[in-house]
């Protein structure tokens, strides 16, 4: 039966998915289901948790990987479910996933594409000892690139994070921000410099010299645990180099961030998508001055704009998906196109649907009767959607780039 916290799916009656794999519909209904049983239960405690108090959502996580959905990404060689699509089946994966809790998508996305996905550069026995936990669930992984000074500039000027061999190790010392997951990690995946290039260390957060601190306090996805990770005098052996070759750092890097990308655009699909459901149901239930909300031409049309925006986001990242799929390391535009597009969507449709609930909107709860604020969470979550994973305005200008040449745009 439909509630007002589980509204009519629209995009069933709306959306006719011309391009997925029969394997990526499959993969669809089958985390729709798992998301319906595992993250919906749990998605208002967590979208209204605090970080510091409520911790990593360590149910859900271990749900989702008894249901064994971290094996969507990988191979079969270190335990994943070997699909012909993974990209574009995890892809679908963080949008149903998305759909109830921001949250979850993101510590999702973190531990398989980033932490995850970056190791498939790695050696055989990297990948064995690393990837086969993050597929099991057994380990949580995380990703370290952003710095308090370095975030959308990773060049080897900007970041700070340094690897000094000494002798037979390597010595690494500096301080990462805003790493997902870090604070419950076993290891965390490090980008830093090395010499007048980059490399990427694979650093078990048990080892001495790695310190976490304290989650961040966010406004939205605050089951996304972020916080500060410092390293001081943490000696790493060649085992520890991703891939086994120093300099390798930001090609490796840069390949993740825009899979990365995808997984935004997902995400931002799913949210998008949610907050459409939600208003449709309000907007065509609701009566004032004698007649449906729906029956106002300002929301008919704003509301067919948002369809189309909403099929056209999801088309988007299926197609950079099935572009990364297809062997292409950095399927451009469409990555920086969907990521864009997707994450932007996602806030203009939480705002419009808070705007259609009117004061419900702008609420968690009503205290007369416990009853839900039923978007207010999407607007809240939405918004980081546009900063991380590549702030929007250096992804349009990737775009600017494949339209007029490096030559001009620089």
């Amino acid at each position: 039966m439909t509630t007002p916290q589980h509204p009519v799916r629209q995009a069933d009656r709306l959306y006719r998915d011309l391009l997925s794999p029969a394997e990526t519909l499959e993969i669809r209904e089958r985390v729709r289901k798992i998301a319906a049983d595992v993250v919906a239960p749990a998605a208002r405690r967590i979208a209204n948790g605090d970080e510091r108090v409520d911790g990593f959502p360590r149910d859900v996580f271990d749900g989702l990987a008894s249901a064994g959905l971290f094996r969507v990404p990988f191979a079969a060689e270190v335990g994943g479910d070997g699909l012909a699509h993974p990209v574009t089946a995890t892809a679908v994966a963080i949008e149903e996933l998305a759909y109830y809790s921001s949250s979850i998508a993101a510590v999702f996305d973190v531990h398989c594409i980033l932490s995850g996905s970056v190791l498939t550069h790695g050696t055989e026995a990297q990948q064995q000892r690393w990837l086969r936990p993050v597929a099991e669930g057994s380990l949580v992984g995380a990703f370290a690139t952003t710095e308090p000074e370095a975030s959308s500039d990773l060049s080897p000027q900007a970041v700070q994070t340094v690897a000094v061999r000494h002798g037979d190790a390597w010595v690494l010392n500096g301080r990462k921000r805003w790493i997902s997951n870090s604070p419950v990690a076993g290891f965390i995946v490090t980008l830093a410099r090395t010499e007048d290039r980059l490399s990427m260390f694979i650093v078990d957060t048990s080892q001495p010299g790695v310190r976490v601190g304290q989650p961040d306090q966010k406004m939205g996805n605050r089951g996304q645990l972020t916080a500060d990770v410092w390293f001081e005098d943490v000696e790493l052996m060649d085992d520890a180099l991703l891939g086994g070759e120093p300099g390798q750092g930001l090609r490796h890097a840069l390949a993740t961030l825009t899979l990365g990308r995808i997984g935004i655009a997902a995400a931002g699909v799913g949210m998008a998508q949610a907050a459409f459901d939600h208003a449709v149901a309000h907007l065509s239930t609701r009566e004032a001055f004698g007649r449906k909300l729906a029956g106002n031409q300002h929301w008919q049309f704003l509301m067919a704009e948002r369809a189309t925006e909403i099929e056209n986001a999801r088309s988007l990242y299926l197609k950079a998906a099935l572009r990364r799929d297809a062997g292409e390391v950095f399927p451009e535009p469409e990555a920086s196109m969907a990521k864009f597009y997707g994450s932007r969507l996602a806030v203009d449709m939480a705002r419009d649907a808070v705007q259609a609930f009117g004061g419900l909107g702008f609420a968690r709860e009503l205290s007369a009767d416990g009853t839900p604020g039923p978007v207010e969470a999407i607007y809240r979550d939405s918004k980081i959607g546009e900063i991380y994973e590549g702030a929007n305005e250096i992804l349009k200008w990737v775009v600017a780039r494949t339209i007029f040449g490096k030559e001009i745009t620089g």
